[in-house]
């Protein structure tokens, strides 16, 4: 992110203190509506002229009412009600556009502008929508888990299911229930072939279960002062489990996942699916 990356200029010759608060910036701060709004409208454009179709598939998609007074060839009864937006329902607008394949020059001035901006946002890998922000070295360790389990003929579909955790835990309208549902489905895939490759339909607690009664047939690259190096996957494993609040139903009211819990369980799948993929953890012969 630019912003940050430097002091400004009076704090950095003592006329000022640095502002308590200087992001990233949740929502749409007053700094950043005039520019998301001049980029919608531009996004919206070709050579000066509203792209009709692609305005109106954004009003009816996040129904917004055309203003029907517009009367001149430049404007748009469909563009002008989008660039009038604030708030949440602007990242709505500006997340919609990137649906409408941007093109590129665009999409990368948008992404200056969150970050100039110091967003909480940011424009995710695709270039097809808004994501939250996140430590880019967090973020590059796990799109490099997704790309290692892809490569990996026994990991099956991990993944997919890590990617899709990801994109609901951090995407422009987070699911905390699917994030945490799909985190697990990826470290089931990811460990089935070690723990469990003769049970077709092994679950995270089979598998749990499995290394309980013969915990002496795994063995991981972390050396253990007791000899049971499986011990901290099989916590980590166990603690995604356990913390999946809305697996099963009862007659007490079902518990979502909150939000932080699910990006937790995200970033402990991402680990566990890295740990399988790579050979840390292994069948012993």
């Amino acid at each position: 992110m630019t912003t940050g990356s430097r002091p400004r200029f009076s704090v950095r010759v003592g006329l000022s203190e640095a502002p308590e608060h200087d992001g990233p910036f949740e929502d749409v701060p007053e700094h950043l509506l005039t520019p998301l709004q001049k980029w919608v409208d531009d996004a919206l454009r070709h050579q000066g002229t509203p792209q009709e179709n692609e305005a109106r598939a954004v009003c009816l998609r996040l129904r917004i009412t055309p203003d029907q007074s517009v009367n001149h060839y430049r404007d748009s009864a469909y563009l002008r009600p989008l660039t009038q937006t604030a708030g949440a329902q602007l990242l709505d607008v500006v997340d919609e556009v990137l649906r409408t394949r941007v093109i590129e020059w665009k999409v990368e001035l948008l992404r200056r502008i969150l970050d100039d901006a110091g967003s909480a946002y940011r424009v995710n890998e695709d270039g097809d929508g808004l994501e939250e922000r996140v430590t880019p070295v967090v973020r590059d360790a796990v799109r490099q888990t997704i790309v290692d389990a892809a490569a990996g003929s026994a990991s099956g579909s991990a993944a997919d299911h890590l990617a899709a955790a990801w994109q609901a835990a951090y995407g422009r309208s987070p699911d905390p229930v699917r994030a945490y549902s799909e985190a697990i489905k990826a470290v089931e895939c990811a460990a089935h072939a070690v723990i469990q490759p003769n049970r077709a339909k092994a679950t995270l607690g089979t598998m749990l279960g499995e290394i309980k009664n013969a915990r002496h047939k795994f063995s991981a690259a972390i050396p253990s002062p007791t000899g049971d190096s499986i011990a901290p996957a099989e916590a980590m494993m166990r603690a995604l489990w356990e913390g999946q609040t809305s697996r099963h139903g009862a007659q007490t009211a079902t518990v979502p996942e909150t939000l932080e819990a699910a990006r937790a369980g995200v970033h402990l799948a991402a680990a566990l699916v890295q740990w399988f993929v790579s050979g840390a953890v292994v069948r012993t012969p």
